[in-house]
C-alpha cells in the first residue's frame, strides 16, 4: 500500500504529522466522539437520527511562556466539542462535508489554532463507515466566520387583503425608507390546497403553498424578492434588499423547529421573527398569536401608518 493510500485511511493525527510545515507545531486530538443527529440529504433521512462519528486534531502554536497548568493558557478539549456542539445546534443540515467545514472553521477563530483535520463518519449508512475528511488553515479562514453582529431586522407580515391592497406599493414605500432590513412574510392563499391525511406530507404542502404566495408578492412588487436560506437573508439583510421569506428550507432544516403549524402563517412568522432577532414584527390585517416570541404590533388594513 503506498504511503498516500495509508495516509488517506489513517487517523488525523498521522496526516498532520506527515504534512506539518516547517516548525514544530503542538496537537490536541479528538477521536470517536460519537453523536446522534438527524442529517442527509435523502427522504429516508429526515425525521429519524443516525450516529456520526468525529475525529479531530487540531494543530496549535506552542505556548512559549509557561503555561503554570493554567487551562486558560492553552486550547481547550472542550472548545473542540463545543464547536461539534454549536454547528449541529445551528441548523438541520444534508452534507457531512458542509459541517466539517462549518466545525473547522469555528475551531480556527480560535487564537491558537492553526490548522484543523476534520475526519465525520456516518456509522449507520452502510456495511462500514462513510464519510468525509477535510482539512483547513487560519489562512484560508472565511471573514465572514468570525463573529460579527446580524443585523436586526423589521419583519411585516402581510395579509392577503394587504397583499392584495392598491396600498401596497405605497406601504412597502414607507417600510423601505427606515433604517432597518425589511423582510416580508405571507401567510397561504385563499386557494384550496391538498388534504393528504399525512402530517409530514401536509407539512410540506402547507409551507409551499405559503411560498406560492411569497412569489405573488414578489410579482406585485419588483423590488420583492423571495429567499429561502440564511445565507440569501443574511447578505440581504447587509445589502439593503427587500426579502420576502419562503420558509420551508429553514423550517425543515432547523434543530428546535417551530411549533405553530405552517396553517397558522402568523405565528410562524413569530417564530422566524425571534430565530432572526427581529427588532419588531408588524402585522398588518392580521390577528396576533399567543404568547409569541418576538414583540409584535397588529396594525388594522384601515389604520395603517407605517
Amino acid at each position: 500500500m503506498s504511503s498516500e493510500i495509508r495516509l488517506a485511511f489513517a487517523h488525523p493525527s498521522e496526516r498532520s504529522e506527515a504534512t506539518a510545515a516547517l516548525g514544530p507545531l503542538d496537537r490536541i486530538s479528538l477521536r470517536d466522539h460519537i453523536v446522534d443527529v438527524e442529517i442527509g440529504a435523502f427522504q429516508s433521512e429526515r425525521g429519524t437520527t443516525q450516529r456520526i462519528c468525529f475525529n479531530i486534531v487540531v494543530e496549535v502554536r506552542p505556548v512559549t511562556d509557561s503555561i503554570d497548568d493554567d487551562v486558560d493558557r492553552i486550547l481547550s478539549y472542550d472548545r473542540v466539542t463545543e464547536a461539534i456542539a454549536f454547528e449541529l445546534a445551528a441548523e438541520r443540515l444534508n452534507l457531512l462535508e458542509t459541517l466539517a467545514d462549518r466545525v473547522a472553521e469555528r475551531i480556527l477563530l480560535e487564537p491558537q489554532a492553526v490548522r484543523a483535520f476534520v475526519r465525520i463518519e456516518k456509522l449507520d449508512r452502510g456495511p462500514g463507515a462513510l464519510g468525509v475528511e477535510i482539512v483547513r488553515g487560519k489562512d484560508a479562514l472565511h471573514q465572514d466566520v468570525a463573529e460579527e453582529e446580524r443585523p436586526h431586522p423589521r419583519l411585516v407580515f402581510l395579509s392577503n387583503a394587504a397583499i392584495n391592497s392598491d396600498n401596497l406599493t405605497g406601504w412597502i414605500d414607507q417600510l423601505e425608507n427606515r433604517q432597518r432590513p425589511l423582510i416580508l412574510c405571507v401567510g397561504a392563499s385563499h386557494l384550496p390546497v391538498p388534504d393528504t391525511g399525512h402530517a409530514m406530507t401536509q407539512r410540506r404542502i402547507d409551507l409551499l403553498a405559503i411560498e406560492q404566495n411569497a412569489w405573488v408578492l414578489a410579482a406585485r412588487d419588483h423590488r420583492c424578492v423571495v429567499v429561502s436560506t440564511r445565507t440569501e437573508l443574511d447578505w440581504a439583510m447587509k445589502n439593503g434588499q427587500i426579502c420576502v421569506w419562503a420558509p420551508s428550507k429553514i423550517v425543515l432544516d432547523a434543530v428546535d423547529g417551530p411549533s405553530a403549524a405552517p396553517s397558522d402563517a402568523v405565528a410562524l412568522a413569530a417564530w422566524f421573527a425571534a430565530t432572526f432577532e427581529a427588532s419588531e414584527m408588524l402585522v398588518i390585517g392580521g390577528e396576533l398569536p399567543e404568547a409569541p416570541k418576538a414583540p409584535l404590533r397588529a396594525i388594522p388594513l384601515e389604520q395603517v401608518e407605517l
